[in-house]
């Protein structure tokens, strides 16, 4: 999976980058509001399941009707297969029009991803095994892009409460990120351990970093620096880790790289004194 030998990287680890600080709350959770900002959340969530559902059904039809008009300017099966010039830039203009519809579909998604991101479930779980199993998962693309990948996990830590799979998508949407911050390739280092009654994560990259405006203004709605980009994917992502009742901060520096900083609570652990008998099971009473 991932090599896990630091001494190459030293200079990027958590302790170069020194302290940072988490990010304000969202408008969301302000002011003691969570409460209030969760049914806002909510709502907003369904009016955006209705908004999905009216844009999303002719943008599949439009798709529908290009692919058959897409066949129309084909070469005729058993024919010379030779084209007309007309036949040509009408089917230029028909796959440029598939791949618009394509990334209104992506963005349609990722506005719902952010609208829906309160609703969650959490249960204990491993975050441990979780960050493992998500490094196994993007390894093989992240070698493809020459993008050296270095973990330094725990055997193990106190149980979380996650939603997996909400979860899994903040480790995904900040990994490709920092993929997308080294098109040349570079240094990608993921470390993990506890902080006191907290689990700290730190995801550090040696790409093209932020300036200082862009730094400020990373986690606003609708803000990218990315041609094509949503401006959805790190405001999602902050939603969803103040839904786990966690934090987010982030250290950049323009030709340096950036790091993330994500803090989660775990579960307390259950004291067992010294000498204390555990209660008898069920089989061993009479």
């Amino acid at each position: 999976m991932a090599d896990t030998d630091e001494t190459e990287s030293k200079e990027r680890t958590a302790d170069a980058w020194g302290p940072a600080a988490p990010v304000p709350p969202s408008a969301d959770d302000v002011d003691g509001e969570r409460g209030t900002g969760h049914s806002r959340r909510k709502l907003l969530g369904r009016l955006a399941g209705g908004l999905a559902h009216e844009i999303k059904n002719p943008l599949s039809t439009m798709a529908i009707n290009l692919t058959l008009l897409e066949e129309e300017f084909q070469p005729a099966p058993g024919g010379d297969g030779v084209q007309s010039p007309k036949d040509k830039r009408s089917l230029k203009r028909v796959h440029t029009l598939q791949r618009e519809i394509s990334r209104l579909e992506g963005i349609l998604d990722d506005f719902l991803h952010y609208a829906r991101g309160g609703e969650i479930n959490r249960a204990p779980g491993d975050l441990v095994a979780l960050i493992r199993e998500v490094l196994e998962f993007a390894a093989p693309e992240l070698e493809a892009e020459n993008v050296r990948l270095h973990a330094s996990l725990p055997n193990a830590l106190p149980l979380a409460m996650l939603d997996s799979g909400a979860f899994r998508q903040v480790l995904m949407n900040l990994l490709v990120n920092a993929r997308q911050a080294m098109p040349g390739g570079g240094e990608l280092i993921v470390e993990l351990r506890r902080s006191g009654a907290r689990a700290e994560l730190a995801i550090t990259d040696s790409g093209v970093g932020m300036t200082e405006d862009q730094l400020e203004h990373c986690f606003d709605l609708y803000f990218s620096t990315k041609r094509g980009g949503t401006g959805l994917g790190l405001a999602t992502v902050r939603r969803i880790i103040e839904m786990h009742d966690g934090e987010i901060g982030v250290q950049s520096e323009a030709g340096r790289g950036t790091r993330f900083l994500i803090w989660l609570p775990l579960l307390q652990e259950i004291p067992i004194t010294k000498g204390a008998q555990a209660p008898p099971s069920a089989e061993s009473e009479p």
